[in-house]
């Protein structure tokens, strides 16, 4: 009796798995311009990263037209508390302006790429660190097709944006061949150290051992149930002396994030002697909510004015 070959299950067919990859987006074609003010071209949503088992990461990029060689980046981590938010808002104090604060940014001379990133209820950390060095290495690989500058980059977020954009700067290895070159971080009213909120807050504000936390759904559990990915999850301990400068800004009376957060990571980076100019927004709560319109327009400057301190040169 001759014997029958078994299937082999766990193989499978003989198909050419390769072709059930993704298509590289270094290589995909970048979306068609549009041009939303006068001085500034915009691609909206380029794929920049692909990550297994998730929905295609986007990115808008606002250029600067006409570009005088490669320029500088900004780029900008919209908040939410991880769990929410649109790539291209600043918030509520910003969505009146026109042009917006990124055409206006763009317009002074760096282009600025507003990315996705995985949200907490797609991803814990660190997929949201992940998803923005995989930026970086698009931007470096993309540089020529876009004309931007790898070598001269400064990352900006908000809230949860600033805590990625924080984390991004002091985490991200830097080097030829890899991730763009930051050259600078700015925050604004970020967490800084996971594992200090309950001290930060008004006494019964905040429970680290709260499973609902906006803060333990991006850890997957509760800070004080987590310690080890609270702590690595926190900028204010992640600092080394190769930081890049910052420029932190927060409200004294923010209600969301104390400002003490920032008084961490500020604390942190003068004691590994990395140059930090720390300010303390009087009276502004989070989102600037409460802040006169100059004052919030100051903040903007503020930021302009460190994206092309440490962007000039080529």
């Amino acid at each position: 009796m001759t014997e029958r070959a078994v299937p082999d299950r766990h193989r499978g067919p003989d198909f050419p798995r390769e072709l059930l990859a993704p298509p590289d987006p270094v290589r995909l074609p970048l979306p068609a311009p549009a041009r939303p003010a006068p001085g500034v071209r915009l691609l909206r949503g380029a794929v920049y990263a692909v990550p297994d088992g998730s929905r295609p990461l986007e990115a808008d990029l606002w250029l600067p037209e006409p570009a005088r060689g490669p320029v500088p980046v900004v780029v900008f981590v919209h908040g939410g508390g991880w769990r929410t938010g649109l790539r291209d808002d600043l918030g509520p104090r910003f969505r009146h302006w026109r042009p917006g604060p990124f055409a206006r940014l763009a317009r002074s001379g760096p282009a600025v790429v507003c990315p996705d990133y995985r949200l907490s209820g797609e991803a814990r950390h660190p997929a949201q660190l992940d998803d923005l060095r995989a930026l970086l290495t698009w931007l470096r690989d993309r540089a020529g097709d876009l004309g931007l500058d790898p070598e001269r980059v400064v990352l900006w977020g908000e809230s949860a944006g600033g805590h990625l954009a924080a984390l991004t700067a002091l985490t991200t290895p830097q080097g030829p061949g890899g991730a763009a070159t930051v050259r600078g971080c700015v925050t604004w009213y970020a967490p800084t150290d996971l594992t200090r909120l309950a001290d930060d807050h008004a006494p019964g504000r905040f429970d680290p051992y709260d499973p609902a936390t906006f803060e333990a759904l991006l850890l997957g559990a509760a800070p004080a149930a987590a310690p080890g990915p609270a702590r690595d999850a926190s900028p204010a301990l992640r600092v080394t002396p190769q930081a890049p400068p910052f420029l932190v800004l927060h409200g004294t009376g923010d209600e969301l994030v104390p400002c003490a957060q920032s008084e961490r990571l500020t604390a942190a980076l003068r004691a590994a002697r990395v140059p930090v100019d720390h300010v303390r927004v009087a009276g502004a709560n989070h989102l600037w909510a409460g802040l006169a319109e100059e004052e919030v327009e100051r903040c903007f400057d503020r930021t302009a004015a460190f994206v092309a301190r440490h962007c000039a040169g080529g």
